[in-house]
């Protein structure tokens, strides 16, 4: 007849001899030990800047919205409430491009520095030239993205292009470069 073993009453009982005293263990355990982290200074994490609170903007389309005190004297602008409504966070218009189009006249190199900026065309259609992408035609419904201070023109454009630009911040600088 066979005699069963008696099960350990814990990990620990079950541990032979060998194992207990092996300085293999020892290290193995010492190296996983939690080591208390002095504090440097801080008590707390830095507190993060609240932004502004935000509040709803609602703009409805009327011809007489649409001025020509933007940033290109080649365009008017119908600007959509975004800046104020979001206390500077963004920026959002749309802008009609004034035709014919003149190359001499828009086609400046020049870089925004944002953090954001998004084009969509809602009428017509322009080409661009975007530094790393080439010249691009985008047609009504095309939408593109500039990364910050991405080198770029536009080359030509219809006589009925409207664009719906979204740029962070609202507030920014344009860089013209030489020719």
């Amino acid at each position: 007849m066979a005699t069963k073993k008696k099960k350990p009453a814990s990990r620990a009982a079950a541990k032979t001899g060998a194992q207990k005293k092996s300085p293999a263990r020892k290290a193995a355990v010492k190296s996983v030990a939690r080591k208390k982290i002095k504090s440097r200074g801080r008590t707390s994490a830095p507190a993060k800047q609240a932004r502004p609170r935000q509040r709803v903007a609602v703009s409805h389309h009327r011809e007489e919205d649409f001025k020509a005190d933007g940033l290109r004297t080649y365009a008017k602008y119908r600007d959509l409430g975004i800046a104020d409504a979001s206390n500077g966070l963004a920026r959002a218009h749309v802008i009609r491009l004034i035709g014919p189009c003149n190359p001499a006249e828009v086609s400046k190199l020049h870089f925004h520095d944002i953090e954001f900026q998004m084009v969509y065309v809602l009428k017509g259609w322009v080409k661009t030239y975007m530094e790393g992408q080439g010249e691009t035609l985008m047609n009504e419904g095309s939408a593109w993205t500039q990364p910050p201070r991405i080198k770029h023109l536009i080359m030509d454009y219809s006589d009925d292009v409207e664009l719906l630009e979204v740029i962070l911040p609202a507030d920014f600088k344009t860089v013209e470069l030489a020719a």
